[in-house]
């Protein structure tokens, strides 16, 4: 058994180096792209996967479910899901600047809705992907490295010849750290590649004379046109974008409002949100103007109509969908990629600097292979023609070998003691022989039809090609100006072929500002029952209905349809509710559950008590507790902008059991679970603020708690029912806060 060894160690300085390991494997190994193609290593892979199997563009489609196994089974040993995910996203037009995969099948759509099952989908590659990213893969001009288990070769980064990163942009979360760079217009960027390569001292704003801005697949308008030098300097900010609404009039002179671009990040699940979000604004009566909403995209194209009323102001409805809805959102950039093995914020000049480095480095390695080969080439065909030349020996030295090793020695070291010749005059010519091992091999190799005088000419052509090639591929390699001629020639037929129109317009627009209508203040009833369902009514309409709305709502009181409503429950919160929030309308509505519109919680927390936030306002507010706190705190601390606060402070396994409006002239009866009763003056109770726990009440007895507290008018008669028996409070004896209290025994 072979000895093992402890090694003591601290136990933080492991964890710390362990997540440190982990955490870069995340960022260089999955999450962000590398900054010279583009690519995430799920990307590379399954693209290079699918360029091995030979599933090119003018090849039939291949189910997708094989590319992904294949993939996975070679290079990416992670799950199917993120590889087939990551197939789909590279085949949707919606979300890439150019698709980069071919896809039949379903894809998903703009709406959210997911691709189908691998199984039942194909692909195949586009063809900018086979002729600008995955070309001259056979030239040597990237570095291979073993797969996960060493039994494969992968390209450590794909030869793409345009900006990708840029084109296509990325999206990425890692350790500590997320990327987020939007697409551009691929004939934009390649000008600006040549104008930095023509000039590289050139400035990022000139470069944005090429780069306008961002240019979204799903259109729509950039509105802040003067932050983006910032950001591309930076590498990061925010784009506010807008969706496109366009004007359309109809019969008897109403008009509709058409969105027919939306911005990016409403991509997916967004666009119904979007109607959601509309449709809450008819609710909530912040716009009357809309009539109708209805989702007509097709595969044409993005169309959500929304119908308006006659007279309606467009303008302000349209800057009220801007400030109410996504239809203007923001898209934060991060321009953060993997440089030189590390993870790098750049801003646009730094990644077309890396670019063109890169592309720099490529032509190098591409000329130099292609030199080796013309030069071997040379070798070869000088060889030939100079075979040619003295063939009637060559056929000599061939009859008179014994083998091939003979008759090579002769025709490169000019040895021919084991050949025999037919005159003394020929052996003597070939002991001049020096012909190198690899023209010795083609001679050997030649076919006789190579001795047909047009053969010849052919042969003596085609060096000459071989010498002008040389002669190119070494001035390529020797000059700058040559190489990125080169360069700039594989650009432009890259731009010829593939550029498009930009979608995404860029400007500088005015913030989006609306009048909300004022609503007109009245006077409602708030309607609450013992499900948590509340409404509120007009006061005629609670006046005529009472009998039935005291019989069934638990919370009954006056308020503004304009304040609020406070809720506070057994955990010492206090929720707000806006009463606008509220449906309004008829007596029979049901009404919302009261946590649809507020923070309350009904599986975790109990109403305590419900109000008008206006009415506390010049209150003093008792609360009691159920280990016989109490304090008086006034109205005016809770009077704040957020919907949700600590009403109180309340020690552990506390909880409040009471809220209520208090006067100092009143007097107040605390009443436990085992049935003691302490009767005291409210003013005996100390003014606390609402973050203090208060004073004790009541002292009480093991295993009891505080059930009630109760206020009453010195003078007036109150009388309350404890197990099923009628107490009259203001005959119970008056004593002093903190006392034991009498037990009630009927």
């Amino acid at each position: 058994m072979q000895d093992s060894q402890i090694i003591r160690t601290e136990y933080s300085d492991v964890m710390k180096k362990s997540y440190i390991d982990y955490a870069m494997s995340v960022i260089v190994s999955r999450a962000l792209p590398d900054v010279r193609d583009g690519l995430k290593p799920v990307q590379r892979r399954t693209l290079y996967d699918m360029y091995e199997l030979g599933i090119r563009y003018d090849k039939p489609y291949r189910k997708c479910a094989r590319i992904v196994g294949d993939t996975m089974g070679k290079y990416h040993p992670h799950g199917d899901s993120s590889i087939y995910e990551a197939l789909v996203v590279m085949a949707q037009d919606f979300k890439k600047g150019r698709i980069l995969v071919d896809g039949h099948g379903n894809f998903g759509s703009i709406e959210g809705d997911g691709a189908a099952a691998m199984r039942y989908t194909e692909a195949r590659l586009a063809k900018i992907t086979q002729e600008a990213y995955l070309a001259d893969l056979d030239k040597d001009i990237v570095d291979f490295v073993p797969n996960f288990d060493e039994t494969e070769k992968e390209p450590q980064v794909l030869p793409v010849r345009i900006p990708n990163l840029l084109i296509n942009g990325a999206e990425g979360i890692a350790v500590g750290m997320a990327t987020s760079i939007p697409t551009h217009n691929l004939e934009e960027v390649i000008d600006g590649v040549k104008a930095y390569m023509k000039n590289d001292e050139i400035s990022t704003r000139q470069l944005m004379k090429y780069i306008k801005g961002p240019d979204f697949p799903t259109g729509g308008i950039v509105v802040n046109k003067d932050d983006l030098l910032q950001i591309y300097e930076t590498g990061t900010g925010k784009i506010k974008i807008r969706g496109k609404v366009e004007v359309e009039d109809m019969k008897g002179g109403k008009k509709r409002l058409v969105i027919t671009e939306i911005p990016y990040t409403m991509i997916g699940a967004g666009i119904g949100k979007f109607l959601n979000d509309v449709c809450a604004l008819v609710e909530t009566k912040k716009t009357t103007d809309i009539v109708d909403i209805s989702n007509q995209s097709s595969k044409e194209g993005i169309r959500i109509v929304i119908e308006l009323k006659k007279g309606a102001d467009v303008e302000n409805l349209t800057n009220m969908l801007y400030k109410k809805t996504r239809l203007e959102d923001t898209f934060g950039v991060n321009m953060l990629a993997v440089a030189d093995g590390r993870p790098e914020t750049m801003g646009l000049k730094r990644i077309i600097e890396h670019h063109v480095d890169f592309q720099f480095e490529m032509a190098t390695r591409k000329y130099q292979t292609l030199l080796k080969k013309e030069r071997d080439k040379k070798e070869i065909q000088e060889g030939l023609i100079k075979a040619c030349d003295v063939i009637d020996l060559i056929i000599e030295i061939l009859r008179g070998s014994q083998n091939i090793k003979d008759a090579k020695a002769c025709l490169t070291k000019g040895i021919t003691e084991n050949i025999k010749f037919k005159s003394g005059i020929s052996k003597k010519m070939a002991s001049m022989l020096r012909f190198t091992e690899r023209q010795a091999t083609a001679i050997l190799e030649m076919r006789l039809y190579k001795l047909i005088g047009l053969e010849i000419e052919a042969l003596m052509k085609e060096h000459e090609e071989t010498l002008k090639n040389i002669a190119k591929f070494e001035d390529i390699l020797n000059h700058y100006d040559s190489m990125a001629n080169v360069i700039i020639e594989d650009l432009d037929k890259i731009k010829k072929e593939y550029a498009t129109k930009r979608r995404t317009v860029i400007e500088n627009a005015e913030e989006a500002v609306y009048e909300e209508k004022k609503v007109e203040e009245q006077e409602v009833i708030f309607l609450m029952d013992r499900f948590g369902y509340a409404k509120t009514v007009d006061t005629s309409t609670y006046e005529r209905n009472k009998e039935a709305a005291d019989h069934e709502n638990k919370y009954i009181f006056s308020c503004m349809n304009t304040g609020k409503i406070c809720l506070f429950t057994n955990t010492g919160k206090m929720h707000q509710i806006k009463v606008m929030d509220l449906p309004y309308g008829k007596f029979r509505d049901k009404g919302l559950p009261i946590d649809n519109v507020s923070n309350y919680d009904s599986t975790q927390e109990e109403i305590v008590y419900l109000c008008d936030a206006e009415q506390m306002r010049y209150a003093k507010i008792l609360f009691a507790t159920k280990q016989g706190m109490i304090k008086k705190v006034e109205g005016t601390e809770f009077q704040v902008a957020k919907r949700t606060i600590a009403a109180t402070k309340l020690q552990p396994e506390d909880e409040l059991v009471s809220v209520q409006v208090i006067t100092d002239n009143q007097q107040i009866v605390l009443q436990t679970k085992d049935g003691y009763f302490l009767r005291f003056l409210a003013e005996e109770v100390t003014d606390k603020k609402k973050g203090a726990v208060g004073v004790r009440g009541i002292r009480l007895k093991k295993n009891d708690e505080l059930e009630q507290a109760y206020l009453f008018e010195e003078g007036t008669e109150c009388k309350i029912t404890y197990n099923e028996k009628e107490v009259t409070l203001n005959r119970l004896k008056l004593a002093k806060r903190d006392g034991n209290g009498t037990k009630y025994r009927g």
